[in-house]
Order: C-alpha cells, then structure tokens, then sequence
C-alpha cells in the first residue's frame, strides 16, 4: 500500500509541474500579444486568431529570401499594339526591375478597382526594396479614369507610354482582331469596310482602331494629373527597328544604370524581329502571335489615313515636345 501511495503521489507532482510550466507558458505568450495589435479589443480566443491568421498574411506576402509584394513603382500605360509586351519583356532583362507576367487591369476595370491595393499588391511579382517593379496594362491609355486613379495611388509614380504612326498601328490592331476571329471561326469585316464611313467616304472616326490611335485626345487626360516629366514616350517604331537605344532611355528615365546591353539582344532571323538572351533560357522571343504580317492595304486607303491623323499629331508633338518620324 505504501509503495501504491507514493505512486500516485508521484503522478500528482508530475501533473502538478505540467500544469504550472503550461500556465506560465501561456502566460509569457499572452502577455507579449499587445493590445494595440488587437486593436485594444478583449483578449478572446477570437481575436488571437484574428491577429494569428494577420501574421499569416504577413509571412506569405514576404518570401524566405526578403523579397517582397510591392504595388508597382512604374506602369506601362499603353497603347495597345505599340510593342508594349516587347518592351516589358526587355525590361525584365534589367536586374533591378522585376515586370508583373500578366496584365492585371486593375485602374480600368471597376471590379477590380474596387477590391482594393491589397489585391492589386498580391498581382505583383516578388521584388527587393532596390528593386522596381512595373506593371504594364495597354487598356489604362485609354480609360478614362485611369489617370485619376493611379494619381490617388501614388501621385509621384512614373508612367511609360509607347506611341507608333498611327496609320501602322491601326492596320497592326485591326491585324490582330483578324486573325483571333479567324482562329474562332468567326466572319472577319475587310479593313477598308471598318476604315471608311461609306456615307461620307471619309476615315470613320467610331471605329475603335482609329479612336485609339488619336494619341492627342488621350494623353490631355494624363496631363491633368502628371507632369511631363512623370510620362516617358517610347517611340515604338524604333523599339522595333533598334530596341537597345529605347530600352536605355527608360533605363535612364527610371534613374538606373544601363545593364541591358547588345549581348542581352539579337535579332531572330527566322522570326523577323529582335528577341532576347537570357541567362537562364539562353534565347527567348515573343509568342508567335507577334510580329504577323500585316494584310495589304490600298495606297488611297494609306493616304486618307495619314492625312486624317497629321492635325492631331502636330498636336501631340507640341503637347509632348517630341517629334517622331512618321512619313506620311
């Protein structure tokens, strides 16, 4: 009976230290929490998991390595079909630039817009602090309240907009939408039918193409929230004819210095156009649905065109001070 009793003496010691190392121990935990951290509510079983599942949030935004999700310091605004995927991709050979993959369409899509910086944050890539980070989405050119709302984001944020003769980049959109219709089976519009006002017989200004391509109209908006200085413009047809030369201005532009050089770029014979070198792919071009030959156009068709835009781009040279060859 003795050695029975001091058995079960023994247990009570033991579960007696187990019990006060465990309160002692939840003690220390809880009394590092802070209240502030809680928003000064109650200390509930509730809340610890609140500010648990914060700290979770936390862990995931910031990799193992330090990098970090940053909303983006630059931003490709457009315009659509002026080499603006061209230029993120070469960009992205910068070691101090990290581009986001897809374009997140986030100031001109209200449903996005509307889920927060937060969301708009988790759609950026993982950077350093030294690092920037630059999204680009075409479609902002043209929405209305994209200036606006990037201003509210960061007023001081730096924006880069590519522009080409607006006569190409019409027949190089119009190009595109051809070809996806084709691929979907559906009936594909003649260009000189979507072109021409056939009560007028002039350039048919509802013609989404051509409302883009007045490049004048779209950067007032962007002028009434930035400075000049803010606005980079790539001249997009010489991106094409020889990338290296405006990959450095936005090298400069962006304060860093040039680390894109002519070991990075080759042009792709098989391809038609310059692509890239990188350390880890060795050779890297865009998709195969760049670059596709564009549909032939009648000169008439070319000539009313040109004459069309040469008022607005007199404009815009003024309003940008900055020329561009675009032959008539």
């Amino acid at each position: 009976m003795k050695t029975k009793g001091k058995q079960v003496l023994s247990i009570a010691v033991i579960l007696f230290v187990t019990v006060c190392l465990t309160y002692y121990s939840n003690l220390a935990v809880w009394n590092g929490i802070s209240l502030n951290d809680l928003d000064k509510e109650s200390l509930t079983v509730g809340s610890v998991r609140k500010l648990l599942e914060e700290e979770e949030l936390v862990t995931e935004r910031a990799n193992s390595n330090g990098q970090q999700k940053r909303l983006p310091q630059c931003v490709i605004i457009g315009a659509r079909k002026c080499g603006t995927r061209a230029l993120l991709e070469f960009l992205g050979l910068h070691p101090l630039i990290q581009p986001a993959d897809q374009e997140v369409h986030f100031f001109d899509d209200d449903r996005n817009y509307n889920r927060g910086y937060e969301w708009y944050k988790e759609h950026m890539p993982y950077s350093y602090p030294k690092q920037i980070t630059l999204e680009k989405s075409p479609r902002y050119f043209i929405t209305e309240k994209a200036p606006e709302r990037i201003h509210q984001m960061n007023s001081s944020i730096k924006l880069i907009v590519l522009l080409r003769n607006p006569t190409t980049r019409v027949i190089s959109d119009y190009t595109q939408v051809y070809y996806n219709k084709i691929a979907k089976g559906k009936d594909v519009d003649k260009f000189e039918d979507l072109v021409i006002d056939k009560k007028t017989n002039q350039i048919n200004t509802g013609y989404r193409a051509v409302q883009i391509s007045i490049y004048y109209n779209h950067l007032l908006r962007w002028f009434k929230f930035f400075k000049r200085e803010q606005v980079h413009v790539v001249d997009g047809d010489k991106l094409i004819m020889n990338p290296l030369s405006e990959i450095n201005k936005v090298e400069q532009f962006l304060g860093l210095q040039s680390r894109v050089t002519e070991n990075n770029i080759y042009f792709n014979t098989t391809r038609g156009f310059y692509c890239m070198r990188t350390p880890k792919t060795n050779q890297k071009c865009l998709g195969l649905t760049k670059g596709r030959k564009h549909p032939h156009i009648e000169s008439s068709i070319l000539q009313k065109l040109n004459e069309f835009f040469r008022p607005y781009n007199k404009k815009l040279f003024s309003l940008i001070n900055q020329t561009f060859d675009w032959d008539d």
